[in-house]
Protein backbone atom coordinates (compact mmCIF):
# COMPACT_ATOMS: atom_id res chain seq x y z
CA UNK A 1 0.00 0.00 0.00
CA UNK A 2 1.39 3.39 -0.97
CA UNK A 3 0.30 6.30 1.19
CA UNK A 4 -0.32 9.70 -0.38
CA UNK A 5 1.61 11.69 2.23
CA UNK A 6 -1.36 13.62 3.62
CA UNK A 7 -1.68 11.64 6.87
CA UNK A 8 0.96 12.17 9.54
CA UNK A 9 0.42 8.67 10.94
CA UNK A 10 1.64 7.14 7.63
CA UNK A 11 5.03 8.87 7.86
CA UNK A 12 7.82 7.87 10.22
CA UNK A 13 11.55 8.68 10.41
CA UNK A 14 13.52 6.18 8.34
CA UNK A 15 10.86 5.74 5.64
CA UNK A 16 11.72 6.38 2.00
CA UNK A 17 9.46 9.06 0.52
CA UNK A 18 9.04 11.33 -2.50
CA UNK A 19 8.73 15.00 -1.61
CA UNK A 20 8.20 18.25 -3.50
CA UNK A 21 10.68 20.92 -2.47
CA UNK A 22 9.47 24.52 -2.09
CA UNK A 23 11.40 25.55 -5.22
CA UNK A 24 9.82 22.68 -7.21
CA UNK A 25 6.18 23.34 -6.28
CA UNK A 26 5.42 24.91 -9.68
CA UNK A 27 6.98 22.08 -11.69
CA UNK A 28 5.90 19.31 -9.31
CA UNK A 29 9.37 17.70 -9.54
CA UNK A 30 9.77 14.96 -6.94
CA UNK A 31 12.82 14.38 -4.78
CA UNK A 32 13.32 10.96 -3.16
CA UNK A 33 14.91 10.60 0.24
CA UNK A 34 14.67 9.16 3.73
CA UNK A 35 12.67 10.99 6.43
CA UNK A 36 14.70 12.43 9.31
CA UNK A 37 12.13 14.72 10.99
CA UNK A 38 8.38 15.35 10.62
CA UNK A 39 7.75 19.11 10.61
CA UNK A 40 3.94 19.23 10.34
CA UNK A 41 2.18 19.03 13.72
CA UNK A 42 -1.37 18.47 12.48
CA UNK A 43 -2.68 14.95 11.80
CA UNK A 44 -3.36 15.68 8.13
CA UNK A 45 -2.43 18.31 5.55
CA UNK A 46 -4.06 18.73 2.10
CA UNK A 47 -0.73 19.48 0.38
CA UNK A 48 1.23 16.74 2.15
CA UNK A 49 3.00 16.45 5.47
CA UNK A 50 6.16 18.58 5.63
CA UNK A 51 9.32 16.63 6.44
CA UNK A 52 13.08 17.08 6.60
CA UNK A 53 15.08 14.42 4.78
CA UNK A 54 18.33 12.97 6.13
CA UNK A 55 20.25 15.15 3.65
CA UNK A 56 18.60 18.28 5.12
CA UNK A 57 16.16 19.06 2.29
CA UNK A 58 12.64 20.09 3.38
CA UNK A 59 9.45 19.49 1.43
CA UNK A 60 5.95 18.04 1.43
CA UNK A 61 5.45 14.29 1.08
CA UNK A 62 3.72 13.18 -2.12
CA UNK A 63 4.32 9.42 -1.87
CA UNK A 64 5.56 6.90 0.70
CA UNK A 65 7.50 3.81 -0.49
Amino acid sequence: MTANGQNRKDIKPGLEVDIVLKKDQRSGKLTRGVVKDILTNSATHPHGIKVRLQDGQVGRVKAVH
